[in-house]
C-alpha cells in the first residue's frame, strides 16, 4: 500500500522549544491521520528529522509498502536519500533509525517548498504552543 508522508519539525531559538507535525494520506490524498507533538528542548534540524522518523513510523504501522515523504527541510531530503554527508551525531542516529526500519519499504524523499508545506508548518507550532 502507498501512503504519502507530509511532515514538518521546527523550534523557536536553536536549540529551543521543538515540535513536530505529521499529515498521512493514501495515494488518492484522502487523509487517513493529522498529528502533531511537542518535543521538548531540542535544535531545528532534530525535529526536522524526529517528525520524519515519526511520520514514517506511522506509516508503517498503518501498513505501508512504499512511502512518498514530502518535507520542506533539504537538508533531512538530501541526507535520507544519500546525496549529502551527516556530520551531526544526534542526526546520524535518527538517520541510521529511520534506515533499520524501512529496509522493506519503497521510499522516495521528496523536498517542497515552505509555501506548499504551510499546515505542517501552522501544525508544528501548534503543538510548540500547546505543548502536546
Amino acid at each position: 500500500m502507498l501512503l504519502r508522508v507530509y511532515t514538518d519539525g521546527g523550534s523557536r531559538g536553536n536549540p529551543g522549544e521543538a515540535g513536530l507535525w505529521v499529515y498521512i494520506t493514501d495515494e488518492r490524498g484522502i487523509p487517513l491521520e493529522r498529528r502533531y507533538k511537542y518535543l521538548g528542548i531540542t535544535t531545528n534540524n532534530v525535529a526536522e528529522y524526529t517528525g520524519a522518523l515519526y511520520g514514517i513510523k506511522r506509516a508503517i504501522e498503518i501498513g505501508a509498502t512504499q512511502i512518498e515523504l514530502y518535507m520542506d527541510s533539504k537538508l533531512v531530503i538530501q541526507q535520507l536519500s544519500w546525496q549529502w554527508k551527516i556530520k551531526n551525531q544526534d542526526l546520524r542516529n535518527i538517520h541510521w533509525e529511520i534506515s533499520g526500519i524501512i529496509w522493506d519499504t519503497k521510499m522516495s524523499y521528496n523536498w517542497i517548498p515552505r509555501e506548499q508545506n504551510t499546515q505542517a508548518d501552522a501544525l508544528s507550532n501548534k503543538a510548540m504552543d500547546e505543548k502536546i
